[in-house]
C-alpha cells in the first residue's frame, strides 16, 4: 500500500467520522435543541429592560404589528408628546439595554410574556370605575382548557408541542413540517400548501409582523428567532413553557371582526360573537359527562369551536362570505380527527348531523346605564382629547391604566341618592315636597346633577360628577341653561372689580387731582369710590370693598329701564321687597332682582365711560364719530331685521313666498302693487292681476285699473326707501324677497354681504339733523353694547363659558344663561383667592405596564393665573357665607362640621331659572307663554377645600306646572350631606402649596 493510498484512506475515514459526528450531533440537536437553547437563552438573558424613574435613556417603540397597534404601543411617542404638552411628565419608563436596542433595531420583537387581556382601566380611590378587557373571555390557566379542544388544536397546528421531550427542546420549529413546507414552495411556486409554522411562530406573525402576515423569508426568520428568544426568556421549565404557548394561542388567535363589536380574538370571544355560545357554558359542555350534556349538544359546541380553530387560516373569508367553505372544511376535519383517534365516532356523527349556526349579532347584551358611567365617560372623553384618539373603541383597547381623581365610593352613593330622589316615599322623608319645592306626581320628571371639586396641593380636582339623566348628554358641561340668580354673583364680582380698578387708578393722586377727577366723573361707581378716597386717602382696599357691600340700592320695580334697545320693566321674586332700599349684601342674601338690575346699570355706565370720547360723543353733535356710530347702528339693526325676514321666508317655495308677501300688508291695491312690483320688476300686468286677485275681493278688483297701477308703481321711479314706504313694508324685506325669487343658490352669509349697502341706505333718515334724539338713542344703544363687550371680557376671565352676553341689564338676573361647570370654576376661583387654576380629573396614565414599553405619566402641579385680587375674592367669599347664614340658602346653616365637630363655613349662591318663550300682542299685552325649562341651582363652597354645584332641572313643556325654586337645590345638598361628610373630614395638606403663579 502506497503512502498516497494510506493518506487517501485516512482522509476518507476522517470525513466519514466527521459526517457521523455531525449526524449524531444533528440528531442530538434535533431531539434536544441543546446548542440553540444555550444560544437563545444567553441572547435572551442579555435583552434586559429596567424600569427607571423619569424618562428612559434608551427606549424603542414598534412601528407595526396588530398587537402593538391595538395596545397603543406604536403610538407611545405621540402620546408622550401630547401628554407632556398638556402638563404631564414621565415619572417611570422602561429603559432598554444596549443589546436589546440592537436586537430590536434588527427586527426582533422584545421578549416578554404578553398579557392574556389588555385594555383601558380607570381607577378612582383604589376602586375600579371602568375596565375594558380584550379579549373578554380567556382561559386563566392551561388546566382550564378542555381536552376536547386542546387535542384537535395540537393535531391540526402543532403535534409535537406537548409530546414528552427533552426539557431544552425548542418548540418553535418542527423541522420536518418546515422542510415539507419549503419543499412544496420550491416544487410548486406560487401555489398554496401546508404551512410550516408552529403555534409559537404563528403568534409572532399575527401579533407582530406587518399586517399580521409573512411577506418573505426575512419575516419568517424574524418570527422564528423572536419566538425562540421569547420561549427561552420566559423562565418556565420546558413543558410549562410549551403549555403557555397553547394557552396563549387559544386566548389570542384572531377571528376577524364584526359590526358592533370590532376585532375578535380568542376562542372564548369567537364562540360568543360568531355562534352566540357563552364561554363558561362551552367549557362545561365540552367537559361534562354524557349524563349531564347530550352528545348532540356537545357536538354542536365542539363543531363551532373546531371551526374557529380552522378559520384562523383565513378568518375574514371563512367567518364572513366563506361560511359554506368553512362548513366543508370543518366536516372534512371531523373525519380526519376520527380516523386519527382524536375524537370518537359518536361525536363525529353527531357533529356531522348539524350545521354551523352563526348568529347575526351578540345576544343578551344589555346596554350599560348612562347614569352609572357618566363620570367615567367624561374621563374617557378627556382621554380621547389628551391622546388624540378618535374613537372610544380605539381608546378602550389601549393597554392603559388611568388613575382618576374621582372619589369612587362617594360617587356611587350620591348617584344612588339621586336615583332615590324620584321615589315618592323617599322624597317625603327627605323634605323634597312642599311649597316652592315639589308636589306628588312631579318627581319622575326631575333631573338632578351634582358636581364636587376639591382644592388640593396640586390643583382643583374632580371628586364627584353624576346625574340621574339616563342619556349620554352631560348636563353639567354640555348645557346652556337659564340659571337665574347665579348671574347676580357674576354681576357682584364685576361691581367689586370696578371699585378696585378705580381705587388702584386714583389712590396715588394728590387731593387736588382727586377733587378734579370727582368733578368730571359721570358714572356712579367712579363717583362713589372717589368720594371715599377724598374722605380717606389711605383707606385699605379691603375696607373699601367692605363698604361697597354696604352701598344701598332701591328695590322698587316702578322704574322703567332703557336697555337692550328698548324700554323694559322688571319684578322681584318677593313682592315685600318692592318698597325696600337694601344694601348690596342684603340684596345678595335675599336675591333681590331690582337691586342687581340697578347695579348692572352702574357697571354698564362705568364701562361706557371707559370708551374714549364717549362723553363728547353725546354732547357734541358735530363730532365726526357720530356718523360712524350711526353707520354701525344701521348695520346692526339692519342685520336683526334681515335675520327675522330670512327666518320667515327661507323654507318657502316661490309661490309660498309671494303668498306670504301678500299677507304682510293690508289689502289696499296701491300697497300690494308696490310690494309686488318691487320683488317682481319684470312681471307683466297679467301677473300683477293674478297677485291682486289672491288678496283683494272680486268687487275690489272690478274697481281697480290694473294697467294704471302697473305704470304708477313702476319700481324704477322710486328708491328702496320710497318703495318700502309705499308698500308699508321694511325695505330689507322687499329686497330679501326679490333676492330669494331670483337666486338659485341661497347662502345666508352671501345675503348679509350683498345687503350691506341697502342696510345703510335704509337708515339714511337717521342722519338728518332733525333726528338728533333718535341719533342719541342709537348711539347710546351702541355704547351699551360696547360696554357689554368689556363686561363679557371680565366675565370670561372668571370662566363664563359663552362667546357673548345679551347686551341688557337683564343679564344680571340670568338672561345670558350659564353652565354648571362654569359656575363651579367661578367658585374655585373664589376659594383659591382669585387664582384661576385648571380643573383635573386624571392624576396619572400608566401605559403598557409589565411590558418593555412601560411608561407612566403623572400630572405636573398646575399653573395658575390671577384673575381676581385676594381682597375681592375674600369679600365675595364672605358675602356668599351670608347667603347661607341669613339668606336663600339658610336651610344649610350649621350642618357641615369638621373632624372635631366644629362648624365648617359654607357659602354659595342660589338661582332659579324659569325659561319661557313669551308672545305679546298690541300694547305689550302678554298673549302666550311656552315653557322651555325650569332650573334650580346652588353653587357653593364648603370650608377652604370643597366646592361645586347642585342642579335640579325639568325640561320641555312638562316644566309648565312646576313652581320649585332654588330651595330644591339646597335641600338636595342637605340630603347628600351625610355622604359628603367623610370626604370633608379627611386630612388634607395645605391647598395649592406647589402651584406656580404667572
Amino acid at each position: 500500500m502506497t503512502t498516497r493510498t494510506r493518506i487517501t484512506k485516512s482522509f476518507f475515514y476522517l470525513v466519514l467520522a466527521t459526517l457521523v459526528v455531525m449526524i449524531c450531533v444533528g440528531i442530538f440537536e434535533y431531539q434536544t435543541s441543546y446548542f440553540q437553547s444555550r444560544y437563545f437563552a444567553k441572547l435572551a438573558a442579555s435583552l434586559n429592560v429596567d424600569l427607571k424613574e423619569g424618562p428612559a435613556e434608551a427606549t424603542w417603540h414598534p412601528s407595526h404589528g396588530p398587537y402593538n397597534i391595538q395596545n397603543g404601543y406604536t403610538r407611545l411617542p405621540e402620546f408622550s408628546e401630547r401628554l407632556q404638552a398638556k402638563g404631564y411628565h414621565i415619572s417611570l419608563q422602561a429603559n432598554f439595554s444596549d443589546r436589546l436596542m440592537q436586537y430590536s433595531s434588527w427586527g426582533g420583537n422584545p421578549p416578554y410574556r404578553e398579557k392574556a387581556q389588555t385594555g383601558l382601566r380607570i381607577i378612582g380611590n383604589s376602586n375600579t370605575l371602568f375596565s375594558s378587557r380584550e379579549p373578554e373571555h380567556v382561559y386563566a390557566a392551561f388546566n382550564d382548557i378542555p381536552p376536547l379542544l386542546l387535542k384537535p388544536l395540537l393535531f391540526i397546528e402543532n403535534r409535537e408541542l406537548l409530546v414528552d421531550q427533552h426539557p431544552t427542546k425548542n418548540p418553535v420549529v418542527e423541522w420536518d413540517r418546515l422542510a415539507q413546507a419549503a419543499l412544496a414552495r420550491v416544487l410548486h411556486p406560487g401555489e398554496g400548501g401546508p404551512g410550516g409554522s408552529t403555534l409559537a411562530t404563528q403568534m409572532e406573525k399575527y401579533r407582530y409582523s406587518p399586517n399580521g402576515m409573512t411577506a418573505d423569508h426575512n419575516d419568517k426568520l424574524k418570527q422564528i428567532v423572536s419566538a425562540s428568544v421569547r420561549h427561552y426568556h420566559s423562565g418556565l421549565s420546558g413543558r410549562d413553557a410549551r403549555k403557555a404557548i397553547a394557552l396563549s394561542y387559544l386566548n389570542s388567535t384572531p377571528l376577524s371582526g364584526r359590526a358592533g363589536h370590532g376585532e375578535i380574538h380568542g376562542v372564548g370571544d369567537g364562540l360568543k360573537q360568531w355562534y352566540g355560545i357563552d364561554f363558561a357554558y362551552a367549557n362545561y359542555a365540552l367537559t361534562a359527562s354524557s349524563d349531564s350534556v347530550s352528545i348532540e349538544e356537545k357536538a354542536r359546541v365542539f363543531k363551532a369551536a373546531l371551526s374557529l380553530l380552522l378559520s384562523q387560516r383565513r378568518p375574514s373569508f371563512y367567518l364572513l362570505e366563506g361560511r359554506e367553505e368553512l362548513e366543508a372544511l370543518t366536516t372534512s376535519y371531523l373525519r380526519i380527527l376520527t380516523s386519527n383517534g382524536v375524537i370518537s365516532e359518536k361525536l363525529r356523527d353527531a357533529a356531522l348531523a348539524q350545521k354551523l349556526h352563526f348568529v347575526e349579532r351578540e345576544r343578551n347584551q344589555a346596554s350599560p346605564s348612562f347614569i352609572s358611567r357618566k363620570a367615567v365617560n367624561n374621563v374617557r372623553n378627556e382621554l380621547m382629547t389628551l391622546l388624540g384618539v378618535r374613537s372610544l373603541y380605539t381608546l378602550d383597547r389601549i393597554d392603559l391604566t388611568v388613575q382618576s381623581t374621582i372619589a369612587g365610593d362617594t360617587q356611587v352613593k350620591i348617584a344612588e341618592l339621586l336615583k332615590q330622589a324620584t321615589d315618592l316615599d323617599y322624597a317625603k322623608q327627605s323634605g323634597l315636597l312642599g311649597e316652592k319645592l315639589l308636589r306628588e306626581g312631579q318627581l319622575s320628571a326631575l333631573n338632578y346633577s351634582v358636581l364636587l371639586y376639591e382644592r388640593t396641593p396640586t390643583g382643583n380636582v374632580l371628586r364627584v360628577q353624576t346625574d340621574n339623566l339616563d342619556l349620554p348628554f352631560d348636563m353639567n358641561a354640555g348645557s346652556k341653561l337659564d340659571l337665574g340668580s347665579t348671574a347676580k354673583l357674576r354681576t357682584l364680582i364685576s361691581y367689586l372689580d370696578i371699585i378696585e380698578k378705580v381705587y388702584v387708578k386714583y389712590r396715588a393722586l394728590p387731593p387736588k387731582d382727586l377733587a378734579f377727577a370727582r368733578k368730571v366723573a359721570e358714572d356712579p361707581l367712579r363717583q362713589w369710590t372717589l368720594d371715599r378716597l377724598i374722605a380717606d386717602a389711605n383707606i385699605p382696599l379691603q375696607q373699601l370693598l367692605d363698604a361697597a357691600m354696604q352701598r344701598s340700592y332701591s328695590a322698587s320695580p316702578a322704574e322703567s329701564f332703557f336697555t337692550g334697545g328698548g324700554l323694559h320693566t322688571f319684578s322681584n321674586f318677593d313682592k315685600q321687597d318692592n318698597s325696600r332700599v337694601l344694601t348690596v349684601a342684603e340684596a345678595l342674601n335675599r336675591s333681590v332682582n331690582l337691586v342687581f338690575i340697578r347695579m348692572m346699570r352702574d357697571v354698564t355706565r362705568y364701562y361706557s365711560m371707559e370708551i374714549p370720547g364717549s362723553r363728547e360723543l353725546l354732547l357734541d353733535r358735530t363730532d365726526p364719530r357720530r356718523k360712524d356710530y350711526l353707520g354701525r347702528f344701521a348695520d346692526l339693526e339692519g342685520k336683526i331685521y334681515l335675520n327675522q325676514f330670512y327666518s320667515k321666508y327661507r323654507k318657502l317655495n316661490h309661490q309660498e313666498i309671494i303668498e306670504r308677501l301678500a299677507s304682510r300688508t293690508k289689502p289696499f291695491p296701491g300697497r300690494l302693487t308696490m310690494a309686488f312690483r318691487s320683488v317682481r320688476p319684470d312681471a307683466d300686468e297679467a301677473a300683477l292681476t293674478a297677485f291682486l286677485r289672491s288678496r283683494l275681493t272680486a268687487e275690489a278688483i272690478a274697481e281697480v285699473d290694473v294697467a294704471k297701477l302697473y305704470r304708477q308703481f313702476d319700481p324704477e321711479r322710486f328708491n328702496s326707501n320710497d318703495r318700502a314706504y309705499l308698500a308699508h313694508m321694511h325695505p330689507l324685506e322687499l329686497w330679501l324677497v326679490k333676492y330669494l325669487l331670483e337666486s338659485t343658490d341661497i347662502n345666508y352669509e352671501q345675503i348679509v354681504q350683498e345687503s350691506a349697502p341697502l342696510r345703510q341706505d335704509a337708515y339714511t333718515w337717521l342722519t338728518k339733523s332733525r333726528k338728533q334724539r333718535a341719533q342719541d338713542r342709537s348711539i347710546r344703544i351702541l355704547l351699551e353694547r360696547d360696554a357689554f363687550v368689556a363686561i363679557h371680557q371680565q366675565w370670561q376671565r372668571v370662566g363664563f363659558p359663552f362667546s357673548s352676553l345679551v347686551p341688557s341689564y337683564a343679564t344680571a338676573i340670568g338672561a345670558s344663561a350659564d353652565r354648571p361647570t362654569a359656575l363651579a370654576e367661578l367658585m374655585g376661583i373664589i376659594i383659591n383667592d382669585g387664582m384661576r387654576i385648571p380643573f383635573r380629573q386624571i392624576d396619572s396614565l400608566h401605559f403598557a405596564q409589565g411590558t418593555p414599553y412601560e411608561t407612566k405619566f403623572e400630572f405636573t402641579p398646575a399653573v395658575g393665573t390671577r384673575v381676581l385680587s385676594p381682597e375681592v375674592s375674600a369679600t365675595v367669599r364672605n358675602a356668599l357665607a351670608g347667603v347661607v347664614e341669613n339668606g336663600t340658602a339658610r336651610r344649610l346653616k350649621g350642618i357641615f362640621v369638621d373632624a372635631s365637630g366644629a362648624p365648617i363655613q359654607v357659602g354659595g349662591k342660589t338661582g332659579t331659572g324659569d325659561h319661557r318663550i313669551k308672545s305679546y300682542g298690541a300694547g305689550g299685552r302678554l298673549i302666550g307663554s311656552e315653557a322651555v325649562n325650569r332650573n334650580a341651582i346652588f353653587t357653593f363652597y364648603i370650608g377652604d377645600r370643597f366646592f361645586g354645584v347642585i342642579l335640579a332641572h325639568v325640561g320641555g313643556s312638562q316644566s309648565t306646572g312646576f313652581e320649585f325654586t332654588s330651595g330644591l337645590a339646597t335641600q338636595l345638598l342637605k340630603i347628600i350631606h351625610p355622604v359628603l361628610q367623610p370626604e370633608l373630614t379627611k386630612a388634607s395638606q395645605p391647598a395649592n402649596a406647589n402651584i406656580d403663579i404667572r
